[in-house]
């Protein structure tokens, strides 16, 4: 069975958003926000001291459920000043806590300094909080949200359905992402992701072209290749394009790295968790791909070009071996030290399809180094780039979307690491600095296009629910990528 997105989609598709007066019946579960301090809400029995004494202090994604007429109330704490990631790991939060209910009614989205800021990140922090892979499941237990009612005051009416519908879109598209990281890599070889970005393209307004093998070969995409040379399953370079309707501020080129499994290759990896975590190894194209389904939605104004390298990495008598010397798209030739360092080398014939498109700016995304995520961490993604207002960019949409970032140096002092004494350069530099050396290994071939770099090895999943990222993958970038493009204008 190969990787189906009707029903997961189905299920977001189906949620409504009503925007409703305060007072209006709240069904079952009931959401109110309460602050660290000032006034308990009229509708939550019990007041600051009695909230304390149920160890309720109202900290940011706190929630304590009180019995009452037809249901319960979920007092859900917001913290002192909240802002929207405050309102939107609270809702998912709410959520949790209201996880036998399909119908939840809250009045978070009034909780935030903006309320059409706020009433997007309710909905994001419901669905997302609520999200559950379990399409592969034969009886699967998560309840699905059917509908959100937002309590709002009549004059925040339309802000409030704004952002709601905005949500809707974001919460729709990151869910995808998760779906397609999700996936066991036997439902979702290279060819079945781009069967399914075809799909996916005529559904939302894309152009989709999709090269096999054979295209590549003609192409001169070693780096694909290469990584691919010990798979049974063919590769796909899956470019996907998205044409406002109303004329372009700029063309922005997105690239990930849609690595289906990664075993190592030659280098094999050790039969740990990582390696069994391996089939999200294409994480960077998930949430390409789920970013630009919803372009048209948001109506996004610029011109929007995707590259997706994908293949999987497997050992094999005809796999790369180390030592051998790929050559790629630009003409660029590789030395290949390690096969597991082989994010990188798909991505280089991306890149280079990239740049003939004459795109404006390139933006990455890659499930690319264990170095980045031992100095990261797991909630913060690494972003580099050779462009301040194209890193700003991405800085900024990391704050909207709470995908969090943190800038790293692009120091090319480490560049001889890659030194090669037969090639043009080698896939993997010294014992330290790896994430530096593996961005600065892509910017070979970005050239003096503007560029960031977002290495998300990290941030690709979580091992337990917190806040908006469930247990599992985290959809990490789509939501991201939607605000960069939203606010992306050539030359800038």
């Amino acid at each position: 069975m190969t990787f189906d997105p009707t029903p997961s989609r189905a299920l977001l598709d189906a949620v409504s958003v009503r925007v409703a007066p305060p007072g209006t019946d709240p069904g079952r579960a009931l959401g109110l926000a309460v602050t660290a301090t000032g006034d308990v809400p009229s509708g939550i029995p019990l007041d600051r001291t009695g909230l304390v004494e149920w160890g309720f202090k109202a900290g940011v994604g706190e929630t304590l459920i009180l019995p009452r007429e037809g249901g319960a109330v979920i007092a859900t704490g917001v913290g002192d000043a909240p802002d929207e990631a405050a309102v939107r790991d609270a809702a998912a939060a709410f959520a949790r806590a209201a996880g036998r209910d399909a119908v939840l009614t809250t009045d978070l989205a009034a909780a935030g300094p903006s309320v059409e800021g706020a009433a997007q990140a309710v909905v994001e922090g419901v669905l997302l909080g609520r999200y559950r892979y379990d399409v592969l499941r034969s009886e699967p237990d998560a309840v699905p949200v059917r509908e959100i009612v937002l309590l709002v005051d009549d004059a925040d009416a339309d802000d409030a359905r704004r952002g709601a519908d905005r949500g809707l879109v974001l919460a729709r598209a990151a869910s995808l992402s998760r779906d397609l990281a999700s996936t066991p890599a036997s439902h979702l070889t290279a060819p079945d992701l781009a069967d399914v970005a075809v799909r996916l393209a005529a559904e939302h307004g894309l152009d989709v072209r999709v090269l096999d093998k054979a295209a590549l070969v003609e192409l001169g995409c070693g780096g694909l290749l290469g990584v691919n040379a010990g798979s049974v399953v063919e590769p796909r370079m899956v470019v996907l394009r998205h044409t406002p309707a109303g004329g372009s501020r700029g063309h922005l080129g997105l690239v990930g790295k849609g690595i289906t499994y990664d075993s190592g290759g030659i280098s094999l990896k050790p039969s740990n968790a990582m390696h069994a975590a391996m089939k999200a190894d294409m994480t960077g194209a998930g949430a390409v791909l789920a970013a630009m389904t919803a372009l048209r939605d948001l109506e996004v104004p610029v011109s929007v070009s995707a590259y997706l390298a994908c293949t999987d990495n497997m050992p094999s008598g005809s796999a790369t071996k180390l030592g051998d010397i790929l050559t790629t798209r630009s003409g660029r030739t590789i030395e290949v030290v390690n096969t597991d360092a082989e994010g990188r080398l798909v991505m280089a014939d991306a890149i280079a399809l990239a740049r003939e498109d004459d795109v404006d700016a390139i933006i990455d995304v890659a499930t690319l180094t264990g170095a980045c995520l031992a100095a990261l961490g797991t909630l913060t993604a690494g972003v580099f780039g050779n462009d301040d207002d194209l890193v700003g960019l991405v800085q900024a949409a990391a704050a909207r979307t709470d995908e969090r970032v943190w800038r790293l140096p692009l120091d090319r002092r480490y560049r001889r690491q890659l030194d090669s004494e037969v090639a043009d350069i080698k896939n993997l530099g010294g014992e330290h600095a790896g994430a530096i050396t593996a961005a600065l290994f892509l910017a070979e071939w970005v050239g003096d296009v503007p560029w960031a770099h977002l290495d998300i090895a990290g941030t690709m999943r979580s091992e337990t629910d917190d806040a908006w990222r469930t247990k599992g993958a985290t959809g990490f970038g789509a939501r991201l990528l939607l605000e960069v493009a939203a606010t992306f204008t050539a030359g800038r």
